[in-house]
């Protein structure tokens, strides 16, 4: 059963998103008839983790010996009240995808003379 879970972002907009049941430690509101879980924090602040988590992957690949021209990162995220922002699971892994890209010599060379 989905319910919806209300963050509001530093800003002060209010987001809501739909999450897997009633949350542990998660106040309920009532607002015309629907359900709402209010979050413990602000969207700004649940999506911190998965922020700094996409900087450290960056920076493995930006730094390795592959040396990419550009990196793609995936994240599957699920928000949650008590947790906030939390890398989503695919199967029983957790979901990242990761792309590198390299341009060829030519398409380089082009770039820089622009």
């Amino acid at each position: 059963m989905s319910t919806l879970m209300e963050f509001t972002t530093q800003s002060g907009a209010q987001v809501v998103v739909e999450a897997d049941g009633p949350q542990p430690g998660a106040q309920l509101v009532s607002r015309g008839g629907n359900s709402l879980v209010q979050a413990g924090r602000t969207l700004d602040e649940a999506l911190h983790g998965i922020r700094s988590a996409a900087e450290s992957a960056l920076n493995v690949f930006r730094e390795g010996s592959l040396k990419p021209d550009g990196v793609e990162l995936e994240f599957g995220v699920k928000l949650t009240a008590e947790a906030g922002a939390v890398i989503a699971r695919t199967s029983v892994e957790g979901h990242l995808t990761v792309k590198l890209s390299w341009a060829p010599n030519g398409a380089e060379a082009e770039a820089e003379a622009r």
